[in-house]
Parts: C-alpha cells; structure tokens; sequence
C-alpha cells in the first residue's frame, strides 16, 4: 500500500571517550560537558549527528514542558557510532540520533541499540519508517527526487528512476557520489525493486548519462543544473526549499529556475528516506531518553521538525511547511527504510562496479 503525502498532512502507510578523536565535534567535549551523573534521570545526553540549529527549539520546548535538560555532542554519524563503541560499558549516550536508515543500521550491526516498546512511537510513526524489533525509530522524512531546468526538460519527459538510463539523458544527469549514504540508500531501495543484477545493469546506465563525475552535495547539484552544466539533479526536496527561503538573491533565483519531479507516481512511489534515533543499549537515562522520543513525535516537535529543516512530518495530520508543500503531493514508496538501509553495502559495491565514482 502507497503512502500519500500531501498539503496538510503526511499520512502514514499500513571513560574512555578522549582516545577517540572527533573533529566533527561542534559543541563542548563530553567529559567537561555533561557533568556525567548529576541528575541523572533529569537529562538525556544526546549524540546527534543533525547539524540543524532548529533543532535546538526542539531541546529546548522538551525542557520546558517537563525539566528535563538535553546534553547534546554533535559530530559525523561515523564518529558518533566509534565514541560509543569506545566507551563501552561506561558510555554517557542515551540516544543516538542521525541521517539516512543506512547508518542506523550500522550502529544497529554494532549492537549499539536496544529496543524500545512504546505504544506512543509505534501508533504514531508508520510500520514502514521505523525498525521491526523497536531499534530505532523515524522521525523525519525526506523525498529523494528528480529536479529539472524548467526551461530545457517538459517534465512530461520524466517518469521513473528506471528511465534516468534511456538515451535521452545522455551527458544531462547530475548527483552525489556513490560514496554518499543518499545515493547508497536510494540504490539499495533499487535492490529491494529489482534485484542486485538488474540494479548494476541501471547504474552503469545511469553513469553513462552523467554530465560530469558526481562532485558536492544536493545544494551543488541544483546549482549546477541551473547553470547549464546539467539538466537534471537527483536531490532530496528540502536542499531546494532552502534556496527557495534564501535572502541571498542569487540562491532564489537559482531555486527558481528548477522543477520537482516525484519520480514512479504510477507504481512503488518516490524513494523515501528518514531521520531517526535509537536507545543507546547502556543508556544511563533511558526512561527519560524514551520520554524524549516520544516528545519528538507529538505534533509540536513534528511541525518543528517539518518548519526548521523543511522536511516531512512522520506523523499523520501535521502540516507540511509550505513552500515544501508547493512541489506537490506525491506516492512515496513504502519500503521498509530497514531494508534498504540494509542493502547499502551491497548498493555501494554495485556503484563501484558501474564506475559510479
């Protein structure tokens, strides 16, 4: 079953820490932070590799609303994953919070979480954006799309991801390196549709119709279609709604000139992809770390979420932002992100093999 997302609602389908070195780290160091233990029960310390300072309303509305500080230590997902591992038994995390189903499963492969039964998290949140067994939990959604040049493709030229091999494209497609965990999950989503062999047999299609050697982030992909250099970006939405809500100028006009195209409208829908978090395993907060999560999926910090960062509510009847709103309402896959999460390694040997660098 599809999952319809549209104007006013997304509706869901059925101490050891010093030896690990953490450039990434934009707040505090742990250690001088924490204050570890005081109060225990009356903090939660999370890990969160969202570089968003919107989400700050989020910590600081949670608190608010019931006295409980969030410690937080910012730095790659990566980085993240080898601090806890690191401190082991002694490990201050209560939650780890991150990007992309892909590297919530690999924290899940290095037994970093534990599972939560809550009835608030599984009645809110679709089956679909969370784990089976409870690991982690979705939070936010972002649509992996096709943007154009609106005056150099029709978008009734566009259909499908399968289609971005067809001839037509030839030196016209723009993306994000195989490297990247966006790309990895949307390959792997292909896995799951297609099988491993005829997902290679795509990809080296799709490298044959590159404009240029994949270079940058979602924001350069878009920058570059407008300047000519391509005809088409695969993009999550929020990087255009960004441009679009800029006060420089330049970045609107940009934003502008680019279409939004929710590829395979007529079977399994757009590729979805989340945010999310888990329960560290040795989480010295956990009940209030779960009362946390629970928080983030209530309607306040779900239209936090969706206005701060222009993504997609996971929960039923929150209203999406509204400039994310004017791309259009669209089918998203409903995909367990489990699975294609799961199929990255996979996803990253087959783009190694079609040369998708």
């Amino acid at each position: 079953m599809s999952t319809k997302l549209g104007r006013r609602a997304f509706l869901g389908a059925g101490a050891a820490a010093t030896a690990v070195a953490l450039g990434g780290l934009n707040r505090q160091s742990a250690q001088a932070q924490f204050r570890w233990g005081q109060n225990r029960g009356r903090v939660v310390n999370l890990y969160s590799s969202r570089h968003y300072d919107t989400d700050e309303q989020l910590y600081e509305s949670f608190r608010e609303a019931t006295g409980i500080r969030i410690n937080v230590v910012e730095a790659e997902a990566d980085q993240l994953i080898e601090r806890i591992k690191s401190e082991g038994q002694n490990s201050p995390a209560d939650l780890l919070m991150t990007v992309d189903a892909g590297r919530l499963w690999r924290a899940e492969q290095e037994g970093i979480f534990q599972s939560v039964t809550s009835s608030v998290l599984t009645e809110a949140i679709p089956s679909n954006l969370r784990h089976p067994g409870g690991l982690w939990f979705g939070l936010t959604q972002r649509a992996r799309v096709i943007m154009y040049r609106k005056d150099r493709v029709n978008p009734s030229e566009l259909s499908t991801y399968e289609d971005l091999v067809d001839a037509k494209w030839r030196g016209r497609i723009l993306t994000r390196s195989s490297t990247n965990i966006y790309s990895q999950s949307l390959v792997g989503s292909m896995i799951a549709a297609h099988g491993a062999t005829d997902t290679e047999t795509w990809a080296r299609g799709l490298v044959a119709n590159f404009a240029r050697d994949p270079q940058g982030g979602d924001t350069d992909q878009i920058k570059a279609v407008a300047a000519g250099l391509g005809d088409l970006a695969i993009s999550n939405t929020y990087y255009l709604a960004r441009l679009l809500k800029s006060d420089n100028g330049e970045d609107r006009a940009v934003a502008e000139a680019i279409g939004v195209f929710f590829p395979n409208q007529n079977d399994r829908g757009t590729h979805v992809n989340i945010s999310g978090a888990g329960l560290v395993s040795t989480a010295p907060n956990a009940a209030a770390a779960i009362e946390f999560l629970e928080y983030l999926v209530s309607p306040e910090a779900q239209r936090i979420f969706a206005e701060g960062n222009n993504e997609y509510p996971v929960v039923e009847g929150v209203a999406i932002d509204s400039v994310v709103a004017s791309f259009g309402e669209f089918i998203a896959d409903p995909l367990n992100a489990a699975v294609f999460g799961r199929n990255n390694p996979e996803a990253l040997r087959i783009t190694d093999r079609a040369g998708w660098k």
